[in-house]
């Protein structure tokens, strides 16, 4: 007895084309949108981490500091510390500003030793970008506490608080006290105290 050996026909390796055509075209949207989802999730973390490297590095600039803070209110706020322990350059202590350039509305840290702005060629500085398209960055002071508020269009508006920074007493100027004695001269007696006098019997 022979056996009758089955194979394909021709429609239906055509239909079988057809099917893993349509099958590898859902599986190639599927890993486009799996690819995109990966670059949009790498793009928001990257984002996130130099977000929160920039708002760890302002806190320690901060809470380092000792306390001498320069707010200056504009279109956007400069802040200038005039001595903080947190340093990236490795600095024993260092003055940090935090300045908006208006290209890119871009927040910059800049820090050095004793220096002034805006910055001349004789000062060296390391400057470094922190955050960019700003439309908020604003620090206010009330005794002790400092609030700082933060909004770019990357990110949501971020705001915290610190609290324990107390501004540096001046310390007060000493009156030099004088050595020189003050002299009295004894005045003398004028024709008609000295006639009186006689009158009365004191010579």
């Amino acid at each position: 007895m022979k056996k009758n050996s089955k194979a394909f026909t021709l429609l239906e390796v055509l239909i079988s084309i057809a099917l893993l055509g349509f099958v590898m075209a859902v599986l190639y949207k599927s890993l486009d949108m799996v690819r995109y989802s990966n670059q949009h999730l790498y793009s928001y973390l990257q984002k996130s981490t130099k977000t929160i490297k920039a708002i760890n590095t302002i806190y320690l600039d901060i809470l380092k500091s000792d306390g001498n803070l320069t707010i200056t209110q504009d279109d956007f706020t400069r802040l200038c510390i005039e001595e903080t322990r947190n340093s990236l350059y490795n600095l024993s202590s260092a003055k940090v500003c935090y300045v908006v350039l208006k290209d890119k509305n871009r927040l910059v840290r800049v820090e050095g030793n004793d220096y002034n702005l805006p910055k001349t060629s004789d000062n060296k500085v390391e400057i470094d970008e922190v955050m960019e398209l700003l439309t908020l960055f604003n620090i206010q002071r009330n005794k002790d506490k400092i609030l700082v508020m933060i909004d770019t269009k990357l990110t949501e508006p971020i705001s915290f608080m610190i609290q324990g920074i107390i501004k540096p007493k001046r310390a007060k100027k000493k009156k030099k006290k004088n050595s020189k004695k003050k002299i009295t001269t004894k005045k003398q007696p004028t024709k008609k105290s000295f006639e009186n006098d006689s009158k009365n019997g004191m010579f």
